[in-house]
């Protein structure tokens, strides 16, 4: 049944129905011509995996993002940013990806980072002179950083479905973030000097960065609080999400003072759209992992590698190219709902801990988001870009490099995820 609900996902899929439409077809269609399970028990599961209290999480960050990254805040952090490391090679193009890895701590959401980072960025690094390409690309793969640095969507879908602790991913998640800004910014900086990239001329000033840093103080330690919070205990994930969007609303409408009826309207509708869209996914591939696990295929496929491949290192590195494989063709989330019913036995087998399995899923499946044919934050770049998809991709490859060295790490190296 599952090699039939195989062939009805792809043949759906490459008839551009959506991916959580194109799930449930298959799947459904798989119970029905076997005819082996009743379909309203696939229908009870569906809904059962809505009933879970960390999802309210998720359109609670969303609109905490909707919220934050809009407005003032943009335009004060791209300023400060632009005092502290323009001036250096590719410090207008390193901005950016500072500023993904800072709203990496506020949305949780890459594809809200391309739009709203890349609509404020890409427009500003094409001016002073950046070719466009390299700017949608290195905004297609800053974005990606959102969902390392907590709070994180696919963390808590993927909590949901392993069984980690939310706050042990949020935590886990910080280096490796950390770690892929730091390398995404090398990049800016290599390419920067050796193709002789435009920066800032304009003398720094002292008392202009201070009144700037003070400005966008208040939006800043929102990431150190949510940190703060999660580690020491004080409140649970939903309840930070929670306290994150009442932080957001006092902020933009005390500190800021931008906030209006129409912002929080845009923001509620933007948040249910996308909780929506997340939910349907999550439904969708609940048929297909509860088939799945029905049909005893994780511990077969568990049994398989170990007795085939052997090796620790060599199970690894083939959850790692499966996983790379199917973040090209399959979105984020989706993947993560299909993929971790089948990896977290194998991992467990190999002695890889269920966080750790997590974060190198994470990074792994995030690089679908910026690599052709799915690409979202790919797609969204280069439309604001306004340039050819391939060339955008010609000036990733160095990106692609960094990310998958750094995945690499995370997956042999268990002290750069676990604390």
């Amino acid at each position: 049944m599952t090699l039939l609900i195989i062939v009805l996902f792809i043949g759906t899929a490459l008839l551009s129905i959506p991916i959580a439409h194109a799930l449930v077809l298959a799947s459904v269609g798989g119970l029905l011509i076997i005819d082996k399970v009743p379909v309203h028990l696939a229908l009870e599961q569906m809904l059962a995996q809505t009933q879970s209290f960390p999802l309210i999480a998720i359109p609670f960050f969303m609109m905490t993002g909707a919220l934050m990254v809009s407005g003032k805040l943009g335009q004060s952090l791209v300023t400060l940013l632009s005092m502290m490391i323009g001036r250096v090679h590719g410090g207008p193009a390193q901005v950016g990806v500072l500023s993904s890895t800072i709203f990496g701590g506020v949305s949780g959401s890459a594809v809200a980072d391309a739009s709203a980072i890349g609509s404020m960025l890409i427009p500003w690094l094409k001016k002073l002179g950046y070719p466009a390409p390299f700017a949608a690309g290195t905004l297609a793969a800053a974005a990606t950083i959102d969902i390392l640095i907590p709070p994180s969507i696919p963390m808590i879908v993927y909590a949901l479905v392993s069984g980690a602790s939310i706050g042990a991913l949020f935590v886990a998640g910080i280096l490796p973030g950390l770690l892929m800004c730091a390398g995404f910014m090398a990049v800016c900086y290599v390419q920067g000097r050796r193709r002789n990239f435009p920066r800032d001329t304009a003398a720094f000033q002292w008392p202009a960065f201070w009144r700037q840093l003070a400005h966008a103080g208040p939006a800043l330690a929102m990431p150190v609080l949510i940190i703060v919070f999660l580690r020491f205990g004080i409140a649970t994930p939903t309840e930070v999400s929670v306290m994150s969007t009442l932080y957001a609303l006092i902020v933009a409408g005390v500190v800021y003072r931008d906030l209006t009826w129409a912002k929080i309207r845009t923001a509620s509708i933007e948040a249910g759209i996308s909780t929506g869209v997340v939910l349907l996914i999550i439904m969708a591939s609940s048929v297909v992992g509860w088939i799945v696990t029905y049909e005893q295929l994780p511990a077969e496929f568990t049994r398989y590698a170990k007795e085939t491949l052997q090796q620790p290192w060599l199970i690894i590195l083939a959850m790692n190219l499966i996983m790379l494989a199917t973040g090209m063709f399959i979105d984020l989330p989706a993947a993560v709902l299909l993929l971790t019913p089948m990896f977290v036995p194998l991992a467990s087998a190999v002695g890889m801990d269920t966080v750790q399995l997590g974060i190198m899923m994470i990074v792994n499946l995030s690089i679908g988001l910026y690599h052709p044919p799915i690409g979202t934050t790919l797609f969204i770049t280069s439309s604001i870009a306004k340039v050819r998809i391939g060339d955008v991709v010609k000036e990733l490859i160095p990106f692609y490099a960094v990310s998958i060295g750094l995945l690499l790490g995370f997956a042999y190296l268990p002290w750069l995820t676990l604390r």
